[in-house]
């Protein structure tokens, strides 16, 4: 799955809209925390998803595979986010040693959970 380029934050003043901004909100597990905001009220644009994979997580090669799984499974659920939605995926250290099952479950659920109390 492929997260196409009008689905992605890029800019640093993006992200920090969705997680500093007025009414957003987040749901965390053990691998993953989820930020949300409804960034265009009007529900004009596409939702666009950002993700932060620190080095706290890991080595290049194990925080790429980390991205690439959570920009997958992200992109599978893109019809289930509101339009004018943004989110932020952040990947905990644990997310470095978890299953793709496990991190699918996680993101079903902590997705599930913000976007939920932001729309």
């Amino acid at each position: 799955h492929v997260l196409p380029a009008r689905n992605r934050l890029r800019e640093s003043g993006q992200f920090r809209a969705v997680l500093r901004g007025p009414g957003g909100s987040r749901a965390g597990g053990p691998l993953i925390v989820v930020h949300a905001a409804m960034t265009d009220p009007m529900g004009a644009r596409a939702p666009r998803v950002g993700f932060v994979v620190s080095g706290a997580v890991g080595g290049a090669v194990v925080r790429n595979r980390v991205t690439r799984r959570l920009r997958a499974l992200v992109a599978a659920r893109l019809d289930g986010i509101p339009a004018g939605c943004d989110l932020v995926v952040r990947a905990v250290p644990a997310a470095a040693t978890a299953g793709f099952a496990d991190l699918e479950a996680e993101v079903d659920r902590c997705l599930g959970r913000a976007v939920a109390k932001v729309g």
